[in-house]
């Protein structure tokens, strides 16, 4: 255990990490043995998104800096620029709060840009949910780069743990914790159906469907079609509101943002467009929605906490680990349908009985300790870690037990 205070830099780029750490931030804030340093970039600085760190500064946290990646352009070589604007923005950031320690998050082009300026400026990366698999997007690869760069790794499933080793990663300093952002089901309020439709402004509380749809970046110019097939589909519910949240900044979002403005404005008083719902809030919208439905993380890691089915649409997130509650579709109008009329009609009755893949809370009071009590010295600068061509067979054999196929329909 160290004596001196650990200056801890936690990145967020946008509302859907911020809404992952929020309890790991709350957890550090109060840790005695650490000095707190909260860095907002990317998507929670453009109004285009809403704004979103001032709802950081809401919940009662400071922020240390902010980096701006002029999100202007949703282009592929816009969000080169914008990346490259990061990182410089991330070195200065750097080099005024001096931490000890960076933290990172997932896989997005922001969290690379820090990664990046952290390791150039030979400051200590721990990373949270690497060694996880997103076929349909480009994050893979930035995922595994940050990987790379980290010396911590606190993953969310025992086979993300074995990826990481298999990457080359000392084994001491990869912990399973479960996914931190599940901590949030028990602590968020628990708006009713009302109070939460009054809090944002719709009328009636009718039943509702909750929709994301991001840009599947590893295809370029498939968007158009996604929108497409799950606007079609969702306009055939008629006895259900629906309710969207924004976009994200990937390349190609204006195509997905264009498509739900229309599709909203063309149905007034029935489907609605959120630029952020906020954490309390959507965590309210997860438990009471009928289905969770479109290619979002959250539809993979914290509806299926909660209990409520998700439609994952398209090769977005492939590769994943899937609960019970989750249904597989492609890019198909029909197909979507089906799997709609299957949820909504009551005929879809998962097994829940089985430990969901990615725990069940008390992700952020495992990683705030760790972080506060790890040997930095002994973790960092780190050597890459062989494997004994016996350990590899048995680590491959672990993957094979462990393996999911993620194109499986859960029905």
């Amino acid at each position: 255990m160290t004596t001196s205070r650990r200056r801890i830099a936690v990145v967020t780029g946008s509302r859907a990490d911020y809404g992952l750490l929020r309890g790991l931030l709350a957890r550090l804030r109060e840790h005695a043995g650490t000095d707190l340093q909260v860095v907002a970039c990317g998507m929670h600085l453009a109004p285009r998104f809403g704004e979103t760190w001032r709802a950081i500064e809401a919940d009662g946290f400071t922020l240390a800096e902010k980096v701006d990646f002029e999100l202007d352009d949703d282009t592929p070589q816009g969000v080169a620029r914008s990346t490259g604007i990061g990182t410089i923005g991330f070195s200065r950031a750097f080099q005024r709060l001096s931490p000890d320690l960076v933290v990172a998050l997932g896989d997005r082009f922001e969290i690379l840009s820090a990664a990046t300026a952290a390791t150039l400026s030979n400051i200590p990366i721990a990373h949270i949910h690497g060694g996880e698999i997103t076929a349909g997007a480009f994050d893979d690869a930035i995922r595994h780069a940050v990987t790379k760069m980290a010396c911590i790794h606190f993953v969310a499933a025992e086979p993300y743990r074995l990826r990481v080793i298999q990457m080359g990663e000392n084994p001491d300093f990869i912990f399973n914790v479960g996914a931190p952002g599940l901590d949030q089901a028990d602590v968020a309020p628990a708006l009713d159906r009302s109070s939460l439709f009054e809090s944002l402004g719709i009328g009636e509380p009718r039943r509702f469907l909750l929709a994301t749809l991001h840009p599947t970046t590893a295809r370029p110019g498939a968007d158009r079609d996604t929108a497409a097939a799950l606007l079609g589909a969702l306009a055939q519910v008629k006895d259900r509101n629906i309710i969207f949240t924004g976009v994200n900044a990937d390349p190609g979002n204006r195509v997905i943002d264009n498509a739900v403005r229309d599709f909203v404005s063309a149905r007034p008083r029935r489907a609605y467009l959120f630029t952020s719902l906020g954490s309390d809030r959507y965590w309210s919208a997860l438990r009471l929605a009928d289905v969770v439905i479109g290619n979002s993380s959250s539809g993979i890691l914290e509806a299926p906490a909660v209990g409520t089915p998700s439609i994952n649409i398209g090769e977005r997130q492939l590769g994943r680990l899937r609960a019970a509650s989750i249904i597989d579709c492609a890019v198909d109008q029909a197909e979507i349908s089906a799997a709609l009329r299957l949820v909504l009609e009551g005929r879809f009755q998962p097994d829940l009985s089985t430990e969901p893949p990615y725990g069940r809370g008390g992700a952020s009071d495992r990683i705030a300790n760790l972080l506060q009590s790890i040997n930095l010295t002994k973790a960092f600068p780190k050597s890459f870690h062989d494997l004994s061509s016996t350990t590899i067979s048995q680590h491959l054999a672990s993957l094979d037990r462990s393996r999911v196929d993620p194109c499986q329909p859960a029905w």
